[in-house]
C-alpha cells in the first residue's frame, strides 16, 4: 500500500511559510527551508527588540531629562528623590516631554525640588 503524503495540508503549511518571508531578498523568499529558517530568526528578532524597546525609550528619557537638570546644578537622583518626596508622581516618560516640550513648566517642577533642598 502506498505512503500517503497528505499533499494539501503540506502546500498549506509551505505556502504559510513563503508568505510570511513574502519581501525576503534571494532564496529566503523562494525556498520554503530556507524561508522558514529566516522568518523564524526574524521572529525571535522582533520579540526579542519588543522587549529591548522599552529599556532603550526609558534610558533615552532619563538621559533627557539629566541633560536637562544639568543647566540647573542639580542631579538626577536627587531629582526624583525630592519629587518622590514631595508627593509628585510624574513618570519619566511625562517628564522627558516636559523637559523639551514645556520647559517652563519643568523649570517650575526644578525650583520647586531646590527650594526645598535650601530649607534643610
Amino acid at each position: 500500500m502506498p505512503r500517503t503524503k497528505n499533499v494539501p495540508y503540506t502546500r498549506k503549511r509551505r505556502k504559510k511559510w513563503l508568505k510570511a518571508a513574502k519581501g525576503y531578498w534571494g532564496a529566503k523568499h523562494r525556498l520554503y527551508k530556507t524561508a522558514r529558517l529566516a522568518v523564524m530568526k526574524a521572529w525571535l528578532s522582533a520579540y526579542r527588540e519588543r522587549k529591548r524597546k522599552k529599556r532603550v525609550f526609558r534610558t533615552l528619557w532619563i538621559t533627557r531629562i539629566n541633560a536637562a537638570l544639568q543647566n540647573h546644578g542639580i542631579k538626577y537622583s536627587q531629582f526624583i528623590y525630592r519629587l518622590k518626596k514631595h508627593n509628585i508622581q510624574l513618570d519619566r516618560k511625562t517628564l522627558a516631554a516636559l523637559c523639551y516640550e514645556h520647559p517652563e513648566e519643568f523649570n517650575v517642577l526644578v525650583q520647586l525640588c531646590k527650594t526645598q533642598e535650601e530649607t534643610k
